[in-house]
C-alpha cells in the first residue's frame, strides 16, 4: 500500500502543481476559457477582474499541489496531503456536477477534467481511509 500512496500522491500533487502554475501565469490558456476565446466575439481585452479570478484559483490550486507533495517528504504530514488531495479533488468534482446539472453540459476538456477529479479524488479517499485503520 505504501507505493500506492506514494504513486496516488505523486500524481495528485504533480498534477495540481501543474494546474496550478498555469493558472497563475498564463490565464487565458486555461481550459475553462478555451472554449469561451474560440468564438471569436469573445474576447478577454485584458480582463483584469477574469485574469484575478483565474490567477486566485490559481495560487490556490498550486499551494494544494505543494502541499500534497510535501507527503512525500514528510511522512508524519501524509495523513494531511491526503486529506487536502481529497477535499480539492473531491471539492472540484462535485462543483462540475453541480454546474452540469445547473448550467448544462460543458466542453470536452471539462467533461475530462471532472473524470481526473473523480478518479484523483477516489485514489486519495482510499488513501486516507486506509490511513484511518
Amino acid at each position: 500500500m505504501e507505493i500506492f500512496q506514494i504513486i496516488t500522491l505523486s500524481l495528485s500533487g504533480l498534477m495540481l502543481f501543474f494546474v496550478g502554475i498555469m493558472r497563475l501565469f498564463k490565464p487565458a490558456n486555461s481550459y475553462c476559457l478555451k472554449t469561451y476565446l474560440a468564438n471569436p466575439n469573445n474576447t478577454l481585452n485584458n480582463d483584469r477582474d477574469l485574469s484575478n479570478e483565474m490567477r486566485g484559483i490559481g495560487s490556490v490550486t498550486l499551494f494544494a499541489g505543494i502541499l500534497i507533495l510535501l507527503g512525500l517528504l514528510l511522512s508524519d504530514f501524509r495523513f494531511t496531503s491526503f486529506i487536502v488531495a481529497t477535499l480539492v479533488f473531491v471539492g472540484f468534482a462535485l462543483g462540475r456536477i453541480l454546474s452540469q446539472v445547473v448550467d448544462g453540459k460543458p466542453s470536452k476538456d471539462l467533461i475530462q477534467g471532472l473524470v481526473f477529479e473523480l478518479i484523483f479524488g477516489t485514489l486519495n479517499l482510499i488513501c486516507l481511509i486506509y490511513l484511518l485503520t
